[in-house]
């Protein structure tokens, strides 16, 4: 019998790809068992459900750094997920890795994130017994909110794509290493462009060894990582390049992510997210047991933008002035005595 489209890409898979990549036909599969689409294979189906999932539209008005951002040109939270795509995918083919399941987990690891970025986040672990961790929450929109019916191989890779924990795959490694060169040379940038530092600012050791151009900087911590990895059961960046890259990261947050003006509006930021908290508490209280209450809350909070968690705010604690319906009249009374005007 001819092959369809599909087991011929698995095929492919077998012949072209590393030993140490994940194969899509040998899966372990999804939670509710499907037909075989004949023309993706299973991770390819997961990166199109992710793309057209509600929770990936939701990004592109989510904070990154800076809260939302009126210049077009800062990052926000969707394209810091297309960065971050495209960083893992450059590894995953560099290395002959799955580069469909790598953009899956690339595409989908930030799909719970808050509105205000890890401002919001930071808010909700203090309210929620046991936490709120962004990574565990992305795996439910994908499980739970938007049944998407992920393969397990997509969710691990999303889970632990937060450092701490230890990915399964190959490719959800190099989303995980992805995610944190991304951030740490596209913050830089924005945090140049906003003004909140510049790039003499920078560590010297760290721009001789990488370049103080963003371009030849990131290109050299991807380079240190392929080169570092090629043909190895693990991915990693060598040791003095890791050393540079952490002193780097550990700079932006004593300058940047804590404490600097990209954050003087978070305390602001952070009390729409508490009084909106308590506010549908109560609210839902009413119709379900507390418990439950909690995790409806955080699911929808959790899920709004930067500028509809404002919106909800100001609608149910900004005062607005008397509306009055017949505001319009005078327009009519105007042109009924035109011909006197």
């Amino acid at each position: 019998m001819e092959q369809n489209i599909r087991e011929k890409q698995e095929q492919r898979e077998f012949q072209f790809l590393s030993e140490f990549a994940t194969k899509s036909a040998q899966s372990k599969g999804r939670k509710k068992a499907e037909e075989k689409d004949n023309l993706r294979t299973d991770f390819q189906r997961d990166r199109d459900r992710i793309l057209h999932s509600k929770a990936f539209r939701r990004l592109k008005h989510k904070t990154q750094v800076f809260l939302s951002p009126f210049d077009d040109h800062f990052r926000t939270r969707l394209t810091h997920t297309l960065e971050v795509s495209q960083i893992a995918r450059t590894i995953a083919r560099s290395l002959d890795l799955n580069e469909d399941l790598t953009e899956a987990i690339a595409l989908g690891h930030d799909l719970g994130h808050t509105p205000f970025g890890h401002c919001g986040e930071g808010v909700l672990n203090e309210l929620v017994e046991g936490g709120f961790f962004h990574n565990l929450q992305s795996v439910r929109v994908v499980e739970v909110l938007e049944h998407l019916n992920l393969c397990q191989e997509t969710i691990d890779g999303i889970r632990t794509h937060s450092w701490g924990y230890k990915p399964l795959t190959l490719e959800a490694k190099a989303v995980q290493l992805a995610d944190k060169i991304a951030y740490i040379n596209h913050d830089i940038e924005d945090s140049i462009r906003a003004g909140v530092i510049s790039e003499s600012d920078l560590p010297k050791d760290c721009i001789d060894y990488f370049s103080s151009n963003q371009s030849k900087r990131l290109s050299k911590m991807i380079n240190e990582i392929i080169n570092n990895s090629i043909g190895k059961s693990e991915i990693s960046m060598s040791e003095e390049a890791w050393g540079y890259t952490t002193k780097l990261r550990e700079w932006m947050f004593e300058n940047v992510y804590i404490n600097s003006t990209a954050k003087l509006e978070e305390a602001k930021a952070k009390n729409v997210i508490k009084e909106l908290y308590y506010l549908y508490l109560d609210m839902v209280k009413e119709f379900c047991p507390p418990e439950k209450a909690v995790r409806v809350v955080v699911d929808y909070i959790s899920g709004m933008t930067d500028r509809y968690a404002i919106e909800r705010y100001k609608r149910h604690f900004i005062p607005e002035g008397f509306k009055n319906s017949t505001k319009d009249d005078f327009l009519f009374k105007l042109a009924n005595i035109s011909d006197q005007l």
